[in-house]
This record gives structure tokens, sequence and C-alpha cells, in this order.
């Protein structure tokens, strides 16, 4: 992939991105060209049931790379260009389970990221937040829409307009992630539980991730119907 983004494959189909650039691993177009890169080379094994996501060192993400800004004529210029090199899209549209595994700082686009995954496991000592309001911008890497998805609007909205930092407990109340361990069993219940989703027969896994995109995109009566229907063809 790149210096900052490597990938492996275990032989139980588990592909693991793991991205480095430290001390607080933030996002920068390399790391962002690495990560398109290796979803690419996870969509398109067949041998990979399940994808985690995870980093190198103390922290997730604290965020882009704010002084890539810099060299371009406006904010809004800036953001054409990264969203031209994308990365988010590619990583919702994976065809297997996802999650990401959090520790220290999961910040602005490093938790947007996160958020695109189906799971979220943290440590104890991950802080979280979107403080692009207190920067004057959007945190328009999805955290707009997925933060609502994941917890809805009503808690959602609050924490975007203040850019509040949300810790670990609180994150799990919220719903935000899915399970919480301490910071030394982090690799390894992130690595079990990766293994339990590559554990899933892929067909299986893939309706339920249709049934359950539909709870949230379809109406009642729609989404039943085609949960009735996928269940009736496996």
């Amino acid at each position: 992939m790149s210096d900052k983004v490597t990938l492996s494959f275990s032989d139980s189909g588990v592909a693991t991105a793991t991205i480095s650039n430290p001390p607080l691993n933030i996002y920068d177009l390399e790391m962002r060209d690495g990560l398109i890169e290796a979803f690419s080379a996870v969509r398109d094994n067949p041998d990979v049931r399940a994808f985690l996501l995870r980093s190198g060192g103390d922290h997730f993400s604290a965020g882009a790379d704010l002084s890539e800004f810099g060299s371009a004529s406006s904010i809004s210029e800036a953001r054409r260009i990264r969203w031209e090199r994308d990365p988010w899209l590619p990583l919702l549209s994976l065809p297997v389970p996802t999650m990401a595994s959090l520790r220290g700082y999961a910040m602005g686009s490093g938790l947007e990221m996160a958020l695109l995954c189906d799971l979220r496991i943290a440590a104890t000592d991950t802080v979280m937040g979107l403080p692009e309001t207190k920067l004057g911008m959007l945190p328009a890497a999805g955290g707009t829409q997925s933060l609502s998805q994941v917890i809805g609007h009503d808690k959602a909205l609050p924490l975007i307009l203040t850019g509040s930092e949300i810790h670990a407990a609180d994150a799990l109340n919220l719903g935000l992630i899915t399970n919480l361990v301490e910071p030394a069993e982090l690799e390894n219940v992130a690595g079990a539980t990766a293994d339990q989703l590559a554990r899933i027969d892929p067909l299986v896994a893939s309706r339920l991730r249709r049934c359950m995109a539909a709870s949230r995109d379809l109406p009642l009566e729609i989404g039943l119907e085609l949960e009735r229907r996928l269940a009736r063809s496996s």
C-alpha cells in the first residue's frame, strides 16, 4: 500500500488495514491514497470475509491534515480536491462486514471513517468527537449523516453543533461504539471479533447487511418484504 497504510490477510479470511502516521495518525493525501488502494484490494479479493481497520501507535486518528488546505485557494477548493480522492465511499461499499478498532484520539475524519464501519470497538482511553464546527467547517467526511444514522438525530445534533469531545464510556452509552475494552485487551478482542465475523456465511452476511440498511432507509412495510424475500431465497 504505502508507508502509512499496510494491508494483511489472515487464513480465516480477515483483511486488516493498519494506518500509521505518528504521532496522531493524521490523514493526509498519502494516507488517503493508501486507504483507497487497500479498500480496492479488499473488495477485489474473493477470499476476504471480514475487514478490520486499526491503527499503529497510541491513537486511531486525530483527523485530517489541515495544513494541506493551505496550498489551495480556499477551504472549499481544498475539500473539492480531497473529495476527488475520497476513501470514505470505497469503505462504505465494501461487500463484507467491517469494523474499526479505536484507541486514543478518534477525532474528525478519523471518527467519521470509523462511523462508516458496521462495528466499532474502543479502548477505555478513547476520546471521540467531530470538532470541525469549532474550526468554522462542516464535518464533511460524512459526519453529519453517519453519526445521525448511528446514534439518532437528536443525540447527534448537539455533539456536532458544539464539537464536544466524547469519552469512551459515554460513547458506549450513546451507542456510538459497540464494545468497550481495556487498552491492553483491544487487539485481542478486535481480532477475535473480526474472526467471528469472518465465520458468518458470506451470502448470509451480505443479506443481513442489506436488511439492516433497509431498516434505516426504507419504510417498515417495504423493509419487511425485503427481509422475507431474502430469507426465502437463502
